[in-house]
């Protein structure tokens, strides 16, 4: 055995099929946070009033959230015991097909209560696949790079993942134009019956993909762990909770994504065309910033940089949520671009290498996967607790605001109590012997 990283490795490889298979299976799962803040509330629950009606349907955005924990257990498991290839194929085409269904529902006005259960359960099919989507590509990058670059090769999985954020919200540009008779009638459902396409392409792609070298010298020499999960949370289970309180930092996406929207357009009388492009062009200039995160954390160390952009965060949302009440677009466009197109992208550029790297390659996957999903189960309903207590109204701005700066600052306490990993080779990460004096000394050598 070697301490050397595996010379097979194929990190450009990986990276781009990791971004490829991100965008388009995030594609799915953001048409339906946009559908949620737009159409929802109107069509799935006309009776309740337009407030109530508004909350239910960002709930429904939310319960995708709570298979996510679920879905992390169980193709953590098989990811972990069979193979990281296994889970990626699997996720995507679940999510293609759950998708489209979504498109072929019929109305409240056609079927009554029935029709937002069925929503209720094609968003859980969603939740479901999308929990080992990020857990896996993570694992294949990073299992891939060299141990040097590892932050910016996995970056990928993220920027992939805004790309899909960028798809989904141009995609309802035009249908967000629509008269409303139209859009709530058929409109809707255009970008859900895309998702065929999506989750065809994505299967090819997926099917290319080969098993990562670490994963197959793990097998070969140690053999995969028999129940991975009770090695897990034997070995690691404080690494798990670590990551669980982290990654409530996705609530900031989830309130600028769904909140914010629903805000500027059914409270502020905002515009929807114009609050969508800002949602465009931030995930646009995220594309751009996150993997120059990534590659910094893996110059300076990922706690710093990941830290800044939590805090960087905490500040910024105040200012966006105000100048949404303000009503002013420069100034939206401006400090959404600045909060999520840049500051957020740095926590996004860290996080998929940082949290990974805290397991060994035995559990790597179900450990991301089930600490990072219930971690972004509870974010998931961060629109809906955030529009629950602060209310529907103009000055609800400043409660949402004060609710999401303590999550950032919940997540910089998580983060600033893990161990620094950029400099730790990766045959050595989650070895709980390896001390940062020694991780320096082999990196050196």
């Amino acid at each position: 055995m070697t301490d050397a990283p595996t010379p097979q490795g194929k990190p450009r490889k990986a990276a781009i099929a990791a971004w490829i298979g991100s965008a388009l299976e995030y594609y799915d799962f953001f048409i339906y946070g946009t559908a949620a803040a737009l159409v929802f509330g109107k069509i799935f629950f006309p009776t309740s009033a337009p407030g109530t009606g508004t909350l239910l349907a960002l709930a429904t955005f939310g319960v995708g959230y709570l298979a996510r924990p679920v879905g992390a257990f169980v193709l953590g498991h098989i990811g972990d015991k069979f193979g990281r290839k296994k889970v990626l194929v699997s996720t995507l085409v679940l999510m293609g097909l759950s998708t489209f269904l979504v498109g072929c529902l019929p109305t409240y006005d056609q079927v009554g209560v029935l029709a937002p259960v069925l929503l209720v359960v094609l968003r859980l099919m969603q939740g479901f696949s999308v929990s080992g989507e990020q857990a896996g590509a993570n694992s294949m990058t990073l299992e891939h790079a060299p141990a040097g670059r590892r932050a910016y090769y996995t970056s990928f999985t993220l920027n992939g993942t805004q790309a899909g954020q960028i798809i989904a919200t141009a995609i309802f540009l035009p249908i967000a134009a629509l008269p409303e008779d139209q859009l709530l009638s058929w409109g809707w459902r255009v970008p859900f019956w895309l998702s065929i396409v999506v989750a065809a392409v994505g299967f090819v792609i997926r099917r290319t993909l080969e098993e990562t070298p670490a994963f197959e010298r793990e097998v070969a020499e140690n053999g995969v762990a028999k129940m991975p999960l009770a090695v897990l949370f034997r070995e690691h289970g404080t690494d798990v909770l670590r990551v669980i309180v982290a990654a409530v930092i996705a609530s900031v996406s989830t309130i600028f994504t769904v909140h914010a929207l629903s805000y500027a357009v059914n409270t502020v009388g905002l515009e929807r065309a114009p609050m969508l492009w800002v949602g465009v062009l931030a995930n646009v200039a995220a594309v751009i910033t996150i993997p120059l995160w990534g590659a910094l954390s893996d110059r300076v160390g990922r706690k710093p940089v990941f830290i800044g952009g939590s805090l960087g965060c905490a500040v910024l949302i105040f200012a966006y949520l105000w100048a949404i009440s303000a009503g002013g677009y420069p100034l939206i466009f401006v400090v959404g671009i600045l909060m999520f197109g840049v500051v957020h992208s740095a926590t996004s550029g860290v996080w998929p290498s940082f949290y990974g790297e805290m397991f060994s390659t035995r559990v790597r996957l179900s450990g991301m996967a089930i600490g990072t999903q219930i971690g972004f189960a509870i974010a998931g309903f961060a629109p809906t607790v955030a529009t629950a207590v602060a209310g529907t109204g103009r000055g609800s701005w400043l409660g949402v605001s004060v609710l999401t700066a303590v999550v950032c600052l919940i997540n910089v306490a998580a983060v600033a109590t893990a161990r620094e990993t950029y400099r730790i080779p990766t045959e050595q990460l989650g070895a709980k012997t390896a001390t940062p004096a020694q991780a320096a000394t082999a990196s050196r050598a």
